[in-house]
């Protein structure tokens, strides 16, 4: 145990290093959204009620003496996806996009959004009220309200849907023009939905689901130990964790009030100026489930459960109770309302960094891994059993749609052990729309049916009580692309691969191997537009900090170390034509002489003690190797496939035939075939050679 609290500790201090020497936070793309996500259904906005909506939130502002009010995509918690009850940009504007800011004035209704959703705007927003702001091309919202308001003006904000640096950074750019920055604690948005008698949703407060240690690795009261010995550290009273996957996380409880986030809302402040009851979780009434509270005792934790929305009066209560000098951890994430009611007390201190909870969760322990392995040996009998399933459909004459490749996923993970649910919404992309990075089918409208000379694209991922799964597989339907798809079809795996055998110094930050998995794109003039990787929770968030594998070194990567959970997904996208990635889940290694790894044999150092790293793929689904042209591949990474392959066919094989499912496994049998660059064809081999080659292979 010193062992992983030194760790943990080595990381803070890792990561303050980084902001001290000035390392520029590094905004980040995923190929799946990772800005805030409205998850559930569509709003379906009335094109004329959208100018009603617009003068009730006008007409709050007046009461209110507001001249301009920013509605931002966003909850209270930072979370990359919300609940329809923090959905208020859709509401008001009508746009269904996952990106958004709103600002409403006297005279103006404006709505900035990315390239994704230009199009979308013009179809979905009626234009005679809302103005598109073109991120990237027109004004950003800090020029635009200075150039067009004047001094004393004020401009609110729901300080619960910004965090303190966003915040600051906004006020810092209208202090100069003499505009007032205001908080508006009862969301403008929000009032006036009541006031036209449509008002918001209730708060999500989904029962609670008790994770214990047969899938988490460690008690809760563990996990609070060490995030007290932090506290005490810092010399703080206490530590005040806000973002849901943090909490959810320290008390080995999972919820469903977002949907594809196995979380709950809920705030959790830890104490250490007092003895036992030193832990306050803030959700639902203040009244836990009874096998909530037996959970949490059989992990001898004590919590005292308090109404969700009693913690802004319980921190300026703690803020006013602390003696001179005491200092409130809170997280970097937080809110600025969180913020500003520890801050009540002016000689009281409040420190704000990365969640120490962050660095924690992001090192996988022994059984996490185990269960990470174990969920994606599920989640490929389920990827398998689709990919025969969708070529078999296609190839027959049937009309598939996207939203038939969306549920037929769901239905086939949701036979496997485990299965909670998606962890994202599927994106399934037939042609054209597979260069769409950020795609998501819709249930409304025309349905794109898959044909047999499309290129399709599936990015999908469950959540399983024992890990997180994120996959993506291209193929094409009838396994015979034009020469161009198959170039970037092979570039892309070659990026993959030669991401996923890289051995490297260990603590080394993601932005230093990007570049890797771009390397046989760029060397025929080929790019993509997002980042290769992210972290992935454990029965969590399918995107988690601080890590990940960017172009810019994101803030506060604490470096690259064994039991870290990453995706290796780099792509290729010809607008209006097609979509290529190729997405495996990889675990972090140790790299020595006697790992599983295709260059363990030649290894003959660790970089000067410092300690040698690699990747282990994790996901288990074949690629489809009829789509590559082999005269492409070097040796090693010819290697690779089908060491691979033969470890696919070899893990999921026997569950298949156990299962009595043959046709899966026959086609698993046939993609799983080796490949040879001299001949540049697929050789069929039997499964008891498959085996044989595999374990030639890993010599």
């Amino acid at each position: 145990m010193a062992t992983v609290r030194s760790v943990y500790l080595l990381l803070f201090l890792l990561c303050e290093t980084n902001l001290v020497i000035g390392n520029v936070p590094a905004s980040y793309e995923y190929a799946e959204p990772n800005e805030p996500v409205y998850a559930g259904p569509s709003s379906n906005v009335d094109r004329q009620l959208s100018l009603q909506r617009v003068q009730a939130v006008r007409a709050v502002m007046k009461e209110n003496n507001i001249d301009a009010f920013i509605v931002p995509t966003a909850d209270a918690h930072n979370s990359q996806y919300i609940a329809p009850s923090d959905a208020r940009r859709e509401w008001l504007s009508g746009l269904s996009g996952s990106s958004g800011t709103a600002l409403v004035t006297e005279n103006y209704a404006l709505v900035w959004t990315d390239g994704r959703y230009f199009t979308q705007f013009e179809l979905q927003v009626d234009t005679s009220v809302w103005t598109l702001m073109r991120q990237g091309i027109d004004l950003t919202i800090q020029n635009w309200l200075v150039t067009n308001l004047t001094s004393q003006n004020r401009v609110g904000v729901d300080p619960t849907t910004y965090t303190r640096a966003s915040w600051n950074i906004l006020e810092a750019a209208l202090r100069p023009a003499n505009i007032e920055l205001v908080p508006i604690y009862n969301n403008i948005v929000d009032e006036a939905r009541r006031r036209i008698q449509d008002p918001p949703p209730d708060r999500p407060n989904e029962p609670l689901l008790a994770l214990s240690s047969n899938y988490t690795g460690r008690v809760s009261s563990e996990k609070i130990s060490d995030l007290l010995i932090q506290i005490r550290a810092r010399r703080a009273s206490a530590l005040v964790l806000t973002a849901l996957d943090d909490i959810a996380y320290t008390l080995n409880i999972r919820g469903s009030d977002i949907p594809f986030n196995p979380v709950f809302f809920s705030y959790l402040v830890i104490r250490a100026d007092v003895g036992i009851n030193n832990t306050f979780l803030f959700w639902g009434n203040g009244e836990l489930p009874t096998y909530i509270e037996d959970h949490l005792a059989s992990e001898g934790t004590q919590i005292r459960c308090l109404p969700y929305i009693q913690i802004f009066d319980y921190l300026r209560n703690l803020s006013n109770e602390l003696t001179s000098g005491s200092t409130i951890w809170l997280s970097s994430d937080g809110s600025q309302a969180v913020h500003v009611a520890a801050e009540t007390n002016p000689v009281v201190s409040t420190l704000s960094t990365l969640s120490p909870v962050a660095l924690m969760k992001c090192i996988k322990n022994d059984v996490e891994l185990r269960g990470f392995r174990a969920s994606h040996i599920r989640d490929g009998v389920a990827v398998v059993r689709f990919l025969r399933w969708i070529h078999e459909e296609v190839s027959s004459g049937k009309n598939i749609t996207e939203i038939n490749v969306v549920d037929k996923l769901d239905e086939l993970r949701g036979e496997e052990q485990y299965y909670k649910g998606p962890s994202f919404a599927t994106i399934a992309g037939a042609g054209e729309n597979g260069a769409i990075i950020h795609y998501k089918p819709s249930r409304e409208g025309p349905q794109r049916v898959i044909r047999t000379d499309d290129m399709l694209l599936v990015d999908s991922g469950g959540q399983y009580m024992d890990g997180t799964t994120d996959i993506t597989r291209t193929r094409h339907m009838s396994s015979n692309p034009t020469p161009a798809q198959r170039l970037a079809f092979t570039r892309v795996l070659k990026g993959q691969i030669l991401l996923a055998t890289a051995v490297f110094p260990k603590g080394s930050t993601g932005n230093l191997l990007e570049t890797l998995a771009r390397k046989a794109l760029w060397d025929v003039g080929l790019n993509y537009a997002h980042g290769t990787g992210h972290g992935v929770g454990h029965f969590l968030n399918v995107h988690e900090g601080p890590s990940g594998i960017g172009a810019a070194l994101m803030a506060n990567d604490p470096g690259i170390t064994p039991g870290m959970i990453f995706s290796d997904e780099p792509g290729f996208y010809e607008v209006g034509e097609y979509g290529i990635r190729h997405e495996d889940i990889v675990e972090v290694i140790e790299m020595t002489r006697s790992a599983d790894h295709i260059f363990a044999n030649g290894l003959v150092g660790d970089f000067s003690g410092r300690g040698a790293v690699a990747f282990y793929t994790i996901s288990l689904a074949p690629h489809q190797t009829a789509s590559l042209d082999v005269e492409l591949l070097n040796e090693d990474e010819i290697k690779y496939l089908n060491n691979y392959h033969a470890r696919v066919l070899a893990t999921l094989g026997p569950i298949l035939k156990e299962r009595q499912l043959t046709e899966d496994y026959e086609w698993l049998e046939k993609e799983c075939a080796p490949i040879y660059r001299s001949a540049a064809i697929l050789l069929k081999t039997s499964p008891f050679l498959l085996i044989i080659m595999y374990s030639l292979l890993k010599l």
